[in-house]
């Protein structure tokens, strides 16, 4: 049995943790309320780009002529699997669900015959990725210095990633990152980004979009959109990323604060006992030396 100054030393420990999980959680939600309100204010945007996109595309013929990004290399045969992650820990399994999302994209693709590699953003995946699929990771970023995501960290990472595909490293570029829905819900998700996935819309053609005119033609306008579409999308998955962390973080860190208590009430229990334990061999020595004299 553990005696009692080990006891002592336990509860006094899992009290100091408990006092630190307890602030990180507190932490995590006074972060959680900013970065809920940026995700929330950039999804019209991004959504709304997405349709604009859709119209365009859907006036043009894609061709030999078209920019890369919407008409593609022609081949699917070398695919870069965008890996959006944390820097920091302790969030629960915000991160361990990207990964997941992630391997099994991957798995499935080298089934099929491609080649895969892993473009990281943030660090927390590169252990499980490097161990699982050596030699396949081709860059990482590093947002260790970032406090609050801009726009330009992800118009960044949007030209290299662009300058990649122009250069002829990868034919598809799919992202994974969290979408934020509640601090107990973080939904991994895929996103075709390169080239650009164009939602095609069911049904006929809406009139409204018949009287549409663009000036100048819709050629020139995609392919200066294109790539900020890239970037936009890029910013919103970051966004919905921090959101999901610190969401989850929050939800990990109050599961660790009840743990603690719980593990503290027990210990409390053992120590009280083997103490009484203690006491009660004392005074039945007391009392039988009593009567030996």
């Amino acid at each position: 049995m553990a005696s009692l100054k080990s006891l002592k030393v336990r509860i006094t420990s899992v009290k100091s943790t408990q006092k630190i999980t307890k602030a990180m959680k507190m932490v995590a939600a006074a972060k959680l309320r900013r970065a809920q309100m940026a995700a929330e204010a950039g999804r019209p945007y991004a959504e709304r780009l997405t349709a604009v996109m859709a119209s365009l595309a859907g006036k043009v013929q894609v061709g030999p002529n078209s920019p890369k990004l919407l008409a593609g290399t022609g081949s699917d045969q070398r695919h870069l699997i965008v890996v959006a992650t944390s820097e920091r820990g302790l969030a629960g399994a915000f991160n361990s669900n990207i990964v997941r999302a992630a391997r099994k994209k991957a798995d499935a693709l080298i089934a099929d015959g491609k080649d895969v590699k892993f473009y990281l953003i943030g660090k927390k995946g590169r252990a499980v990725l490097n161990r699982l699929f050596p030699g396949r990771i081709v860059h990482q970023v590093d947002q260790t210095h970032i406090k609050n995501v801009a726009f330009t960290d992800a118009l960044e990472v949007a030209r290299d990633l662009i300058a990649r595909f122009e250069a002829g490293e990868y034919d598809v570029a799919e992202l994974f990152y969290a979408r934020f829905q509640s601090a107990l819900v973080q939904v991994p998700t895929e996103q075709q980004i390169i080239p650009v996935s164009i939602p095609k819309v069911e049904g006929t053609v809406e009139p409204v979009a018949a009287a549409t005119e663009y000036e100048p033609d819709e050629e020139t306008i995609l392919a200066e959109l294109l790539p900020r579409n890239v970037a936009i999308q890029l910013f919103r998955a970051m966004l919905e990323n921090a959101a999901s962390e610190q969401g989850s973080r929050m939800n990990a860190m109050d599961n660790a604060t009840r743990n603690a208590g719980d593990m503290i009430n027990r210990l409390t229990i053992q120590y009280n006992r083997s103490r009484q334990a203690a006491i009660t061999t004392e005074l039945i020595e007391i009392i039988a030396g009593a009567e030996a004299l």
